[in-house]
Formats: structure tokens, sequence, C-alpha cells
């Protein structure tokens, strides 16, 4: 008589055991949140969010609170002190090239006879740049693309090129 809890294997030469597929091992159960494991180990502290980055910011916001006074205190830094720094929409200084008002950083030093401007093509800062200048207190004459290699664009690096492009010029130190 065959015990009912524990029924007879299959018999091997039957085609009901050669169809039946073998059980898959059980995965080991995951501890439960009552169990006294779970209780013994402390709970993370949930993380902290990073602030946002500087560069993040909204585009005017990054602007004024950020480069034009970066750009003030390297300049201040190099010995150019009397360098009036404006952030302005504005039509473009060079005569010809469009209508359409940009926002430019503006800098003018030595009584008006040097001026400077960084003008961005749209209100961010990942697009693309350009810089003219003028001597003499004549108007602009060149436009030029301004940090046109960089993939992600920082503060630090946008004064950094500020200051070389400016010294390009000849205007911060002398040779």
């Amino acid at each position: 008589m065959a015990d009912e809890t524990n029924p007879p294997a299959p018999d091997a030469q039957t085609p009901d055991a050669a169809e039946k597929p073998a059980k898959a091992p059980k995965a080991p159960k995951a501890p439960d949140a009552e169990a006294p494991d779970a209780a013994a180990k402390p709970a993370r502290p949930p993380k902290k969010e990073k602030p946002p980055a500087l560069e993040d910011k909204p585009f005017q916001e990054f602007i004024q609170q950020h480069f034009v006074p970066g750009l003030q205190q390297a300049l201040g830094k190099i010995g150019i002190q009397d360098v009036d720094l404006k952030f302005e929409q504005r039509k473009l200084p060079i005569a010809g090239l469009g209508d359409t008002p940009l926002w430019q950083v503006v800098g003018q030093w030595q009584s008006d006879r040097r001026q400077f401007f960084f003008i961005f093509s749209k209100e961010d800062i990942q697009a693309p740049k350009y810089f003219c200048c003028s001597d003499s207190s004549a108007p602009p004459s060149t436009l030029e693309s301004f940090m046109i290699d960089e993939r992600r664009v920082t503060l630090d690096l946008l004064l950094l090129y500020a200051i070389q492009r400016l010294n390009g010029q000849k205007w911060l130190v002398r040779n």
C-alpha cells in the first residue's frame, strides 16, 4: 500500500517521468524585517543631496553673482583697480552684425580708453560665446569666438579664459 504523504517515485521507464522537468533549487529567503538580525543593524541615514553647482544656477544669477565679481577680483589681483564691469543686454558693439540684443559683460578702464565685451549667444554659459575689444576709445572691429573647445564650462574656466584673453591683448602684464 502506498503512503499518501510520500507518493511513490515515478518509474524512469514510464513516459510521464521523462516529460517532467526537474525542480529548480529554491533561492534562500531574504531575512524578514521582523527577524532579530534585521533589528540589530542600524538604519542608514538618508543621503544628503548635493547643492546644485554654481554653473547650474540660472544664467543671469550666475553671471551677476559669480562671474562679474570673480572677474573684478581676478583683475584686481593683477593690479587693475579702475575697471568698470557691467552685465547688460545690448546690441553687438560692431556695426552690421545684427540688431538682436545679446547678454554681454562689458568692461571699461583707463577712463574708458580700453573696453572689452564677453558676449553670450544665449542665456546659457554652455552656448557659444564671443569676445571683442577696442583700445584708444575706438569702436571694436572684430568679433572672435571665445571658449569654443570646452565641453563643460565652469566658473573657474570662464574666469581663466577671460583673463588669458585680456592678457592676449597685452593689457594686463608686460612682456
